[in-house]
């Protein structure tokens, strides 16, 4: 697949991804995928990332049934970071974040501290087992 070739993967093979739901443009996670997890993502149109922790590939909602369905994938001028356009599933409004949170991006700089400012909107011990 000739257009895997063209993505500047770092040392590791790997490449970061930022996850944007379609609709809304909020930016909903960051994380990395190998050749493996880009190829699988666009060939299933569902996110597939991989797992710098485990060492391994997760398939997103895998565990929480919080799933991305991806509309479009995009590429940076400089070929080093993926876009996703997406639509999380699996709870309304969707849940991306392992913390119970529509987005990973709950926290910002308020008086010199990160303050969470979004909502939890599952508890995160009803989503994993």
């Amino acid at each position: 697949m000739e257009w895997l070739d063209q993505v500047k993967w770092d040392e590791k093979g790997l490449v970061p991804v930022i996850a944007q739901e379609k609709d809304t443009g909020d930016v909903l996670m960051f994380a990395w995928m190998n050749r493996e997890a880009l190829a699988k993502t666009a060939e299933l149109g569902r996110a597939v990332y991989f797992s710098r922790s485990r060492n391994k590939l997760w398939f997103k909602g895998e565990e929480s049934g919080h799933v991305q369905t991806v509309h479009e994938l995009r590429i940076d001028c400089d070929n080093d970071v993926i876009l996703l356009k997406i639509t999380q599933t699996g709870h309304e409004p969707g849940i991306a974040c392992h913390t119970g949170r529509h987005s990973c991006f709950y926290s910002a700089l308020q008086d010199g501290q990160w303050t969470p400012i979004d909502p939890v909107l599952k508890d995160p011990e009803s989503i994993y087992k």
